[in-house]
């Protein structure tokens, strides 16, 4: 039996210049599940994602999966695409299992927590201050910067890199540390700045958008008082979780995470289309 792709609709070009298609994953023409395919927003028309690959009960377990996979990686490489992504539920361990036999890696995860406990308190010489219009220049320029360079060395070229760290943090914080439902801190220890905290809010949950001590106070317990600041500040905006992403490979920030009760939620994996 052969398992095919089948268009259910026209290539649709959306106002952000991205494409998408959906299509049946048909045995014999006869429809067995779904894939959605598009190109991603955040890194541009060379880089695809597979917002949907589903299989229908009765049919899994026969290798249907794999096959629609291998499908949608031709579809993208038609469009031009030389990566293509996709997002695994934390708890899909087939899904993640199926993905990596396919050749992607892990790239970065989503992890989660629930605020259902006593707020933290900060250790005793550790205080935090909202962070002023000078610092925030510097942080701000050096942590586009180094976003960017984190993208770099996942293989994004340094071109698309800079464009997404623009992107990105001009979207995020338009109004720079007076922009709405952000926190941007610095924590303090003994009255020296040893590190600074980025906390969204949004509809009753807190986002860690990028926590970082400095080079000269690292090793000291600081990156975990920040962590409880975050939680802290999240809890007394009345949110009820607070979420973070980590790269893969960062393993100091991942035990450190893991240590304080976050949870993996999604898997975001990538792979190379040669």
């Amino acid at each position: 039996m052969t398992t095919t792709l089948r268009p259910t609709e026209p290539l649709q070009h959306a106002a952000d210049g991205t494409r998408s298609r959906r299509f049946h994953v048909c045995v014999n023409s006869r429809p067995v599940g779904a894939v959605h395919l598009a190109t991603d927003p955040g890194f541009g028309p060379t880089v695809a994602k597979i917002h949907e690959l589903r299989i229908e009960e009765p049919d899994r377990g026969r290798g249907r999966g794999t096959v629609a996979a291998l499908a949608a990686e031709e579809v993208a490489r038609g469009w031009g695409c030389r990566q293509i992504e996709v997002t695994v539920p934390g708890d899909a361990a087939g899904a993640l299992e199926l993905t990596r036999a396919l050749g992607y890696v892990l790239r970065n995860r989503r992890m989660e927590k629930a605020l259902d406990g006593p707020a933290p308190v900060l250790p005793a010489g550790s205080t935090d201050r909202p962070m002023t219009w000078d610092e925030y220049e510097i942080w701000e320029r050096t942590g586009r910067q180094a976003y960017a360079e984190n993208w770099i060395r996942r293989g994004l070229p340094e071109a698309e890199a800079l464009a997404k760290a623009s992107r990105d943090f001009g979207g995020a914080l338009p109004q720079g540390p007076a922009t709405a439902n952000t926190r941007l801190s610095v924590l303090e220890h003994e009255g020296v700045p040893v590190g600074e905290l980025w906390l969204g809010l949004r509809d009753g949950r807190a986002f860690v958008y990028d926590v970082g001590v400095r080079a000269d106070r690292r090793g000291h317990g600081h990156g975990r008082t920040l962590m409880r600041l975050a939680e802290a500040q999240a809890a007394a905006a009345g949110s009820n979780r607070i979420g973070l992403n980590v790269f893969a490979g960062n393993t100091p920030a991942e035990r450190l995470y893991e240590s304080l009760g976050y949870e993996t939620t999604e898997y975001f994996l990538c792979k190379e289309l040669l």
